[in-house]
């Protein structure tokens, strides 16, 4: 009797391994969204938990959407920085980019001529892994100390690696956050938490159709 029992608990020992198996092929893992950014994107002073790439996943989740969140946001880098940063990134596959860098390139007075090889550079990486990637290009701007020349030429490099690059773009990352005392730290350069909402809400307004796209789901 005891043998009897100790096979009939080995065969439903494997049947359940193999109906798990069996799951585990028929379900496909989620698909990879990798926000690629600065200290707005890391969330610095509000914490990663309540920074926009985590509101973002919040609502990946309330809309039943398979798609994981990958926040690869770094404090202080540049543009620069962020391409070095690539070939880590995409050892694993990444199925949308969220590009959101040129911040610190700005605020040091880089060059917006290296910022857009930086840029064109990092999405044609990207597709080189993956020809289907869906890239979404955040653009930045500076204030008008930076002088007027430096700060127009700075924002229209965003829409033209867009144009050129035939991404999604969001004009401004900051917009309706950036110059609001209210929305952002003691700082008022970084968003505070009800400053990432807002970000993250327009984000969301442009990521969800493309999540939506038989393509990338």
């Amino acid at each position: 009797m005891g043998k009897l029992r100790l096979r009939t608990g080995a065969s439903a020992l494997v049947f359940l391994l193999s109906a798990a198996f069996a799951f585990a092929q028929t379900t496909p893992a989620p698909k990879r969204i990798v926000f690629l950014g600065d200290s707005l994107t890391a969330g610095y002073g509000v914490g990663e938990e309540k920074a926009f790439p985590a509101l973002v996943a919040e609502k990946i989740r309330a809309a039943d959407l398979p798609y994981e969140v990958i926040n690869a946001g770094l404090s202080g880098d540049t543009s620069s920085g962020g391409l070095r940063r690539l070939d880590w990134l995409l050892q694993k596959p990444i199925d949308v980019l969220v590009l959101a860098l040129g911040a610190n390139d700005g605020l040091r007075g880089l060059s917006p001529e290296v910022m857009q090889k930086n840029l064109e550079a990092i999405i044609t990486k990207t597709r080189a892994k993956n020809p289907q990637v869906q890239i979404v290009l955040a653009g930045m701007r500076m204030p008008p100390n930076m002088g007027g020349g430096y700060a127009e030429k700075f924002k229209s490099v965003f829409a033209t690696v867009a144009q050129q690059s035939h991404v999604t773009f969001l004009p401004f990352l900051l917009e309706g956050v950036g110059g609001h005392r209210d929305l952002n730290q003691a700082d008022q350069i970084h968003p505070n938490a009800a400053g990432h909402e807002i970000i993250a809400s327009a984000l969301w307004k442009t990521l969800e159709p493309l999540l939506r796209q038989p393509s990338a789901s």
